[in-house]
């Protein structure tokens, strides 16, 4: 940050009280520019941390401090795409935001549903009862839906000897990372 000192003249730095007076002001400076860094900051939804109140009222979500931020976030990321007219892309883009994996949404038109198939995800992923709430919200009334979720079947760990597979449990077989 730049000192006010260097921003006058040079016949103004011999003079004391011109000096005293710029040391005096320069922190006020600083805290005032770090301040406005730190509201830049909270105006993005990625890096926002107080500011997330500010955005979830904004959009009319419910605050729950409870919750970590990046939960919070994930929650404003997905009002903001659900906003303006429902699309196939819009739902798609709401629920990878919630399963932090590929999503596709298969539309069965004559029957006035789709489904919503986590095909980037193993098993269920987190925070099912907020995707639903969000889906809820921006799909429209006369529409059912389902979710579709993926598992390693027993033809794809064929591939794999007993040995290997007794070190996991059936549930991280199911779902889980195996190296």
């Amino acid at each position: 940050m730049p000192e006010l000192i260097d921003m006058l003249p040079e016949c103004y730095k011999g003079s004391a009280q011109v000096v005293a007076l710029q040391e005096a002001f320069q922190h006020w400076t600083d805290a005032l520019l770090a301040a406005r860094d730190d509201l830049m900051v909270q105006m993005n939804v990625s890096t926002a941390t107080w500011g997330l109140v500010t955005w979830e009222k904004a959009l009319g979500l419910t605050t729950d401090a409870s919750k970590s931020n990046d939960y919070r976030r994930t929650r404003i990321m997905s009002k903001l795409r659900g906003q303006g007219t429902t699309t196939k892309a819009m739902i798609e883009n709401v629920a990878e935001s919630f399963s932090n994996g590929d999503v596709i949404i298969v539309e069965y038109n004559d029957e006035s549903r789709f489904e919503v198939k986590f095909v980037g995800t193993m098993g269920i992923p987190p925070n099912m009862d907020d995707l639903t709430a969000a889906i809820e919200e921006i799909k429209p009334a006369h529409l059912a839906y389902s979710y579709v979720y993926v598992y390693r079947t027993h033809a794809v760990l064929s591939g794999y000897t007993h040995a290997q597979l007794a070190a996991y449990t059936h549930a991280t077989l199911r779902e889980g990372d195996i190296t």
